[in-house]
Parts: C-alpha cells; structure tokens; sequence
C-alpha cells in the first residue's frame, strides 16, 4: 500500500518493532501526555477484536453533513491548505507536517485544548473506498508491534481505537492511545487521528468530530494512483505543481519534523 508521504525521525518515545523503518503513516506527537505503563496493560494486549460492520444510526446533532468534497462544501471561511481546506475555530492551533528533506508540506495538525487532530487526504479509486484495507493493515501493524487495537462504531461509521508501545524516558514501556478516523469521499479518503485529552473527554471529542465534519477535501481532476497523497501547501502560500510522491504504508512509523506556523 501506498498512503503516507516518505519521512521519518528520531524520537525517544518511537515506537519499536520490525516496521520501524518503513514509510511514515501515522504521526504520533510530541506533546501528548496520555500514556500508561506496561504494568497498566490489560491481559488481553495484543489481541485483535472481531471487527463488525457499524450499525445503521442518525447523524449525531453536532455534525454537519461533511467532510465536503470541494463541489459540494458551503460556504464558509476556511484555511486553504491545498488539498485541505480548514475551518477557522477560536482556539484552534494550525501545525504543518514538513518533509525536512524535500520541504514538502505532508499533513496538517489541529490542536485544541491539549488536544491534536492529525489529518491527510488521498485520492481513491472511483469503484470503491479505502478505509476498510486501511484499517485492516493498520490495525495488523498495531499488533505485530506489541501494541492494542479494537474496531468500534463511531460517529462517521468504523473506528479503530489503538494503544501504540513507547518508551519512557524513565526506560519503561508505556502505551500512547490514539482514534483512527476514517471517511471515504468521492475519489478521496481522509484520514483523521485524535490524540490527547479528548480521547477521555466527551465533550471535546465531540468539539473535533465537528470539526472533522466541517472540513472540505480539494481532489483536483488530475490523474493520481489510489492511496497517493494529495498535495498540501502551507497558509497563505500558492499550491505546487506536483504531488507529494508516497510509498508503502506503515502505520505505526513517524511521520516528518512538525512546523508551527500558527
């Protein structure tokens, strides 16, 4: 597979395992203090829960009808990021993904209240979505390197819930909890990862599913191979001319230096 952009760096908190090498999917950040202790651990770590598909149910109240393709977004003012395109929420702390090698823009981070909601486009193909391959492979690579992973029912269909393995700076082993979102639009997926606070917090979870439903996703209608990454920019610049090019997916590999830019 091929989603995440070619970018890696060197963390005391990095995940182990076999897969450490491999192309960056998930950027697990800095900041987030919400880790537990092997001795925490559950007996059951490691083991797979039996995914099922997600129940039929209403769209909670506190959704609007997105993530938008840009054909049918409202109007609304937005950061324009290229690919993405951001609404604009007080508090809101806009972080941009940076490939230190190439100076491409590869992700954008939203933080709020302690909080971080990591988020990336690609383009799909037009017959069928990518969230439940993903899924699948992420939640494998999640296993194979020691950690948890259960599939659940969410507020935009299947969810996958995670405990990555990390080590403290005291030497022992902890586990860094993270939500993996996952919308199929229209020639697109998005894909979506809260970390922090929210993840035990009801109502500022809710805060970012609104915002996840509230964000506009810009396919273009140039050719691209599934599961390539669709081009960002940073605020206030002009988009490229090319795409970010993306290799194999590893889910659990770091992703690139984080630039603050607001």
């Amino acid at each position: 597979m091929g989603l995440f952009s070619r970018t890696k760096r060197q963390h005391q908190d990095e995940p182990t395992g076999p897969d450490e090498t491999a192309d960056s999917a998930v950027e697990a950040p800095d900041e987030d203090p919400e880790t537990t202790t092997a001795d925490d651990a559950t007996a059951d770590e490691g083991e797979e829960t039996a995914e099922a598909a997600a129940p039929e149910q209403t769209r909670p109240e506190h959704l609007e009808d997105g993530p938008y393709d840009e054909a049918d977004a409202p109007d609304e003012d937005r950061i324009d990021l290229g690919g993405l395109r951001v609404p604009t929420i007080d508090g809101m702390e806009l972080r941009m993904e940076v490939d230190q090698r190439s100076s491409a823009v590869t992700g954008a981070n939203l933080v709020i209240g302690g909080s971080s909601l990591q988020v990336q486009a690609f383009a799909a193909p037009k017959s069928r979505g990518l969230w439940d391959e993903v899924r699948t492979s992420l939640r494998d690579s999640v296993v194979k390197q020691g950690g948890t992973a259960e599939t659940r029912a969410g507020v935009f269909g299947t969810e996958l819930i995670t405990r990555l393995p990390v080590k403290r700076t005291d030497g022992r082993t902890g586990y860094r909890p993270a939500r993996f979102l996952g919308i199929d639009g229209p020639r697109w997926f998005l894909r979506a990862i809260l970390t922090g606070k929210a993840l035990g917090d009801p109502e500022q979870s809710k805060t970012f599913e609104t915002l996840v439903s509230r964000l506009v996703v810009v396919r273009g209608g140039e050719a691209m191979a599934p599961q390539e990454l669709i081009g960002l920019h940073l605020p206030g610049q002009r988009p490229g001319l090319s795409q970010t090019a993306a290799g194999p997916l590893d889910p659990l590999a770091r992703g690139p230096e984080i630039t603050e830019v607001g």
